[in-house]
């Protein structure tokens, strides 16, 4: 098939990798300039494990394209894809310009009939929206074409998006009209007609493209469920809500553990194995960050609020989240001397990726940075993005000359007062604890993420602050 990904960000660039490594042909479009003349030479603009060999081999095989002109995707296209941005407004909702600005630029000089899907995830009646400014503006064109409008949200994991992608849990498409099951033989009819025979034609052709695209996964076992448009604006929301839910409920307990004298870790274990609760997501932590959960979790109360309902289960997850995050930060203020040089492991929100949205350690270093203190920061993947972001989130005029950016995770705990791990990179479970102590001046460890046992921390000659194990 001929598909248009529109958008090279995260997903739209994962989504047009493995969409041509399943033997489609693509072509991935961008306003960013020097993005996709970087991506045309075969490499990657983001850390993702696997991601630039399928870009090199997609551009190879000639199954791969990439331009900054959306019009040059449209002819023969077959399905086209908005994946572009939809950040947060100052009221928390989805900021959806981009996405009406790819709908109107596809109505305006598109020329054949074409599915048009929305990957970015977008509140409940954006394809509504996008399909009345489509059909204005082709009529005022005076054309008579198909534009049905698809909703087919994404469930990646940074880290792991490569694999979510080709072998994912399921596989949600929402088309509003006829979501019965498509045969094979009504398959080749829409796709060599323009004229079904079904009175929702437009459905009835989405829904089959959308069967053919996704064909090379199901084969394999993977499940693809039809739905509503509705339903499936809503599923990416409430599923990231009901994980932050997770994260935000054992979070939240450990502070009752640390008031009783309980172990979080034990209290996880014994929950996880019940098989109707299972164990991920129950990792005590400082809280989710990252692109998806804090955003998505804000954007479903702003729609709740729009629509006249009350989410309070979800505004205590978010509100759980952030005092997570603070009482951890407010215990290492608490703990440091004036002064004092803290190593950091790990400035990306999470291992696997140099993604730096929503990370704790944004907040943490402008806390300690505005406090007097210098930082020496070790991550495999963030550092350049972290040099980006970190100048602009404090009014400190010394913040850059007081953080000092290492090369491993020992050169940064050198002479350092504290070390502070915030990233659970694999690199920093198998440390050698007792060379650590031996290079640092100070003896305080703060385990962000739970990963150390007290025990061996305590045994090598370091002080040891977890979340929720006294």
């Amino acid at each position: 098939m001929r598909i248009a990904v529109i958008g090279t960000g995260y997903v739209g660039l994962v989504s047009a990798a493995c969409f041509a490594e399943l033997g489609h042909h693509v072509t991935g479009a961008d306003i960013d300039e020097a993005k996709i003349a970087m991506l045309k030479e075969g490499k990657s603009p983001i850390y993702e494990p696997g991601l630039e060999e399928l870009i090199a081999r997609g551009l190879k095989s000639g199954l791969l394209h990439f331009t900054t002109d959306v019009k040059e995707c449209l002819p023969e296209v077959q399905i086209l894809f908005s994946a572009v941005a939809t950040p947060p407004n100052e009221d928390r909702s989805a900021d959806l310009q981009a996405v009406f600005t790819v709908a109107r630029t596809v109505a305006e000089h598109v020329d054949h009939d074409l599915v048009f899907v929305n990957k970015s995830t977008v509140p409940v009646g954006t394809g509504k929206k996008c399909e009345a400014l489509m059909a204005e503006i082709l009529k005022k064109r005076d054309l008579n074409v198909s534009i049905p409008v698809v909703s087919n949200p994404e469930f990646l994991r940074e880290g792991m998006a490569v694999g979510d992608t080709l072998m994912p849990d399921r596989i949600v498409v929402g088309v509003n009209g006829n979501n019965r099951e498509i045969t094979n033989d009504e398959l080749r009819v829409a796709n060599g007609t323009r004229n079904s025979q079904f009175v929702t034609r437009n459905s009835f052709n989405a829904s089959a493209l959308m069967e053919e695209l996704y064909r090379p996964v199901t084969r394999v076992g993977k499940p693809l469920l039809f739905m509503s448009r509705e339903s499936a604006e809503i599923v990416k929301y409430a599923s990231n809500a009901f994980l932050a839910t997770k994260i935000s409920f054992i979070n939240m307990l450990t502070e009752f553990c640390e008031k009783t004298g309980a172990n979080i870790r034990d209290i996880a274990r014994g929950m996880g194995l019940d098989d109707r609760i299972g164990p991920r997501f129950l990792h005590a932590g400082i809280g989710y960050g990252g692109s998806c959960f804090p955003k998505d979790v804000k954007a479903l109360l702003a729609m709740a609020k729009e629509h006249g309902f009350d989410f309070s289960i979800v505004e205590a997850t978010d509100r759980i989240n952030t005092r997570q995050r603070h009482r951890f930060f407010e215990n290492i203020l608490k703990t440091l001397t004036p002064k004092s040089t803290v190593a950091i492991w790990g400035l990306a929100f999470k291992p696997k990726t140099d993604d730096m949205r929503e990370a704790p350690s944004l907040d943490l270093l402008r806390k300690l940075v505005d406090e007097g203190h210098t930082v020496k920061a070790y991550d495999p993947a963030a550092e350049e993005n972290a040099r980006k972001l970190l100048p602009e989130i404090s009014s400190s005029p010394t913040m850059e000359s007081n953080i000092l950016y290492l090369h491993s995770s020992i050169a940064a705990a050198r002479d350092a007062d504290a070390i502070v791990l915030l990233t659970e990179w694999d690199e920093f479970r198998g440390v050698d604890l007792h060379e650590v102590a031996k290079t640092m001046k100070g003896k305080d460890l703060f385990d962000g993420r739970n990963v150390y046992e007290p025990t061996e921390v305590r045994a090598a000659g370091l002080v040891y602050h977890g979340i929720g194990i006294v």
